[in-house]
């Protein structure tokens, strides 16, 4: 295969070096784009829906909230109970966690068709990497909303009833509540994607795994910060967001050394200078306007 300056080029090396186009089709316009966005944002939402409709008519909202609430009722003594204060509190409640929880389950489904969505853009050596670090994504939130479920929620509330007042009668709101695991949810799987945000800042040449390693210190102090902001105000919670995003910093430094050294060694992936940048800009500007012709 020869270029446009007649140069011979290798399949090997425009499949690497260029984006994949799909099979002989014109390059899709921005109103293309547009309406390609809209309908995989449409398929999105038709999917939650459906999810939704499903929990809805199985009647399994009620049942769902109660395995959610075990974290909190586990640590209550007895004579305690939940309570709702809102008129329709006991019907809105469950709706919202049923709504949620269909948003949780087509998560896969979402990153999906989002990785459709740019996955024609991308190059090989792109969608190598784009791919594991995709659904290592989608592990890593659900293994934060695991950990905050399973290990913090129940410390948490164990701790938080160990050092409240006595004589008090502990009767926690059931939207209050369910704020608040939302809130412990989101955090927590947030926290975990930084092994992911870690990777893509060295891949992408923002910065060095050194420079980040050199900024140690910096990164505790701030994943303590980032616990305070998004876990209650008690120094257990927090600590048990901070520790876990700091040890789960240095397993993103080590994964990132590694995929480096391995792409750099099999000489698969390197970063584009301005110049090259510019010029591979150039050619695929003048592809575009000769199949426009």
């Amino acid at each position: 295969m020869t270029d446009k300056s007649g140069n011979n080029v290798s399949d090997d090396t425009l499949s690497d070096d260029t984006p994949e186009e799909g099979s002989g089709e014109e390059p899709m316009g921005f109103i293309g784009h547009l309406l390609e966005l809209r309908d995989r944002v449409m398929r999105s939402v038709l999917v939650i829906i459906v999810i939704f409709i499903v929990i809805i008519a199985a009647d399994k909202q009620n049942e769902i909230y109660h395995l959610l609430s075990m974290p909190l009722t586990n640590s209550m003594e007895e004579g305690d109970s939940m309570i709702a204060t809102g008129v329709i509190t006991v019907f809105l409640t469950p709706i919202k966690l049923a709504f949620i929880l269909s948003i949780f389950a087509a998560f896969p489904y979402l990153v999906y068709q989002a990785w459709a969505f740019i996955a024609p853009g991308l190059y090989r050596h792109e969608k190598k990497l784009a791919v594991p670090l995709i659904v290592s994504s989608a592990i890593l939130f659900y293994a934060g909303i695991l950990f905050a479920y399973l290990i913090v929620m129940p410390n948490v509330f164990t701790f938080m009833r160990a050092i409240g007042i006595d004589g008090v009668n502990y009767a926690p709101d059931i939207t209050l509540y369910l704020d608040f695991s939302l809130k412990m949810f989101f955090a927590f799987g947030i926290a975990f994607e930084v092994p992911i945000a870690t990777i893509l800042l060295v891949l992408s040449g923002i910065t060095t795994a050194q420079s980040l390693a050199e900024k140690r210190p910096y990164i505790i102090v701030g994943a303590f910060v980032f616990g305070m902001l998004l876990t209650p105000p008690d120094p257990l919670s927090q600590a048990m967001l901070a520790i876990p995003v700091w040890l789960l910093f240095e397993v993103g430094l080590l994964c990132s050394r590694v995929i480096k050294k391995k792409t750099s060694d099999e000489g698969d992936w390197q970063a584009l200078s301005d110049d090259d940048m510019e010029s591979e800009l150039d050619r695929i500007e003048s592809q575009e306007d000769n199949s426009t012709k």
